[in-house]
């Protein structure tokens, strides 16, 4: 179910996205907040008659517009901190998903299940089916089941990626000769899209990244028949 401050943020399919979704909101509240007042007290100031060449200093004044936007800094900066803390925390995983990005495509890899490694090619326009979406199909989706931990393990054969997929709210950069980690948990079936999030050449724009969240039952038999 869509959040209704959310705006553009994809729908969120698991509980970090969820709680980045929470945080924009909280974010904008602030925010909003602070421009409201300071249009009100501008529009106050332009229609205000009254004057003085006298007045140097209000140290009360001073005093207060110090110490009441610290509070307002901390009260961002606390769910902040959570969060960051959250989308860092490794637990255990069940399943590794090693990924490998390519100019310009996406390698993938289960080893905990023996399954073998398969790349994932864009779908080119003259081959869409209908209801299938433009530069976000893939002929080889990756199948995980959902209510389980996955932890991503992502690097590159040639220039740097980011492997992002933000219904899950994933995003981590695959880069030339380093592993790097990250946890994902998808809490409900369905297709998830992505795309490369570094401008990595020419054909940045042409490496989607599907998901496709199944049951633990369909995961491990469709796993089977690879």
């Amino acid at each position: 179910m869509s959040h209704w401050g959310q705006i553009n943020l994809m729908d969120p399919a698991s509980p970090v996205q969820e709680e980045m979704i929470l945080f924009h909101d909280h974010a904008m509240v602030l925010l909003i907040g602070i421009f409201t007042f300071v249009s009100y007290l501008g529009f106050k100031f332009t229609r205000n008659p009254f004057f003085t060449r006298t007045l140097v200093d209000a140290h009360t004044l001073e005093t207060v517009w110090t110490i009441f936007p610290g509070f307002l800094l901390v009260w961002l900066a606390l769910p902040s901190l959570r969060l960051l803390y959250l989308i860092d925390e490794q637990q255990d995983s069940s399943i590794v998903l090693k990924v490998m990005g390519h100019q310009w495509y996406w390698s993938y890899e289960i080893p905990s299940l023996s399954a073998e490694s398969f790349d994932s090619y864009m779908v080119q326009e003259p081959d869409l089916k209908p209801g299938e979406y433009r530069l976000l199909e893939v002929d080889k989706r990756v199948s995980l089941p959902y209510n389980m931990g996955v932890n991503v393990l992502g690097t590159s054969a040639d220039v740097i990626h980011a492997w992002a997929l933000p219904s899950a709210g994933v995003k981590m950069d695959c880069i030339p000769g380093r592993l790097n980690s990250m946890n994902m948990y998808i809490n409900k079936p369905g297709i998830f899209y992505g795309q490369c999030s570094e401008i990595c050449g020419a054909n940045h724009s042409f490496m989607p990244i599907v998901v496709e969240s199944i049951s633990v039952g369909d995961f491990l038999k469709k796993t089977e028949n690879l």
